[in-house]
């Protein structure tokens, strides 16, 4: 006999159910009518919770959830998580992970897994930044948003690249070598919804190199929106480009690009950065095999990690407090210099 069983005969949600039987039905204000169905269903079915989580909650754990969306043992992902495990440690904490593959069912069943397992608090990340539906069980408990903001509902505190300060670095590193005309954009723009979809760091990356190129008198020539930020997608795109412009810079969205942008500048007979300057963002590990190394702007997986982490710690002393933590906290995005700008010819 499970808890979806008791759940479902009872008429209520899987984490309704698990609320009553932890002895938090009164603290979230579940109904006494649905408390006392989810009860006596129980009973009925003779379903046993484990002793991890049966009787009244005994205080804090000490644990912390991370709930991510891709494999935690990859590069990327795990230097953010890294970065949470340290600042759980710092603080006192051990922090469990798991990951879901994006799967909906599979991130709810996580997170009331961790529910269930008395974690204080949740940290939910997802790879890319963008907006999500939060999941079921989320709002019961203290929860911080990773590389992501609540689309709809209640909202939960998040915690982000600075992507709009990462456009304006990349630009000022334009601008401050020299480049006045010839400016490309190759993954996003021109106009502000000429992204990738759901793609909130396309958007904000426009907004910062915009406002830089507009107070330095510089003007973009042209812009290549990708549906997809891979080498072929920069290569193809880079290729265009050639057919009608001879480009000074190029300001690629993603390294990724930027790497399909080398290949087809070299087949032009185009040296980098001696004929023309590129630009990527995310500091991905294609960057440092580049030649020259390609200079990007960083996004700060380790910090982005630590900080998660120290907001949910911060949440969790004000609990009862009424006070509660700002609800974006963006992360700079620093600059990881190569030897792919250079003032133009």
């Amino acid at each position: 006999m499970t808890l979806a069983d008791v759940a479902a005969a009872s008429g209520v949600s899987v984490t309704t159910a698990s609320l009553v039987l932890t002895g938090r039905a009164r603290e979230l204000r579940i109904s006494e009518d649905a408390e006392r169905r989810v009860r006596s269903t129980a009973q009925e079915l003779g379903y046993r919770r484990g002793a991890l989580v049966s009787g009244p909650r005994p205080g804090p754990s000490r644990t912390i959830g991370f709930v991510l969306d891709t494999v935690t043992s990859s590069g990327l992902a795990g230097e953010v998580v890294k970065g949470a495990v340290e600042a759980a440690y710092r603080h006192g904490f051990m922090l469990f992970a798991g990951e879901t593959g994006g799967d909906p069912a599979l991130e709810r069943s996580l997170v009331q897994a961790m529910r269930d397992r008395r974690a204080d608090g949740i940290v939910f990340a997802t790879t890319h930044t963008r907006a999500i539906t939060v999941p079921e069980g989320l709002h019961h408990g203290p929860t911080v948003l990773l590389n992501a903001t609540a689309g709809a509902g209640p909202a939960i505190p998040s915690v982000v690249s600075d992507e709009v300060q990462g456009g304006r670095s990349a630009a000022r590193l334009l601008v401050e070598a020299g480049h006045r005309h010839g400016v490309h954009l190759i993954g996003a723009g021109p106009g502000p919804y000429d992204v990738p979809p759901r793609s909130i760091a396309a958007v904000q990356r426009l907004i910062g190199l915009r406002e830089v190129f507009a107070a330095a008198g510089v003007e973009v020539v042209s812009a290549h929106r990708c549906p997809r930020w891979t080498p072929e997608d920069g290569y193809d795109a880079t290729r265009d480009l050639l057919r009608h412009h001879l480009p000074k810079a190029l300001v690629c969205f993603d390294d990724r690009l930027a790497f399909g942008a080398y290949q087809a500048l070299g087949e032009a007979g185009l040296a980098v950065p001696g004929d023309v300057s590129v630009l990527g963002f995310d500091d991905h590990p294609v960057a440092s095999w580049m030649r020259p190394r390609l200079t990007t702007i960083a996004l700060p997986h380790h910090e982005l990690g630590v900080q998660a982490v120290e907001v949910l710690v911060e949440m969790l002393g004000r609990r009862g407090r009424g006070a509660r933590p700002p609800l974006i906290r963006r992360v700079p995005m620093p600059v990881r210099e190569g030897g792919s700008v250079a003032r133009p010819q």
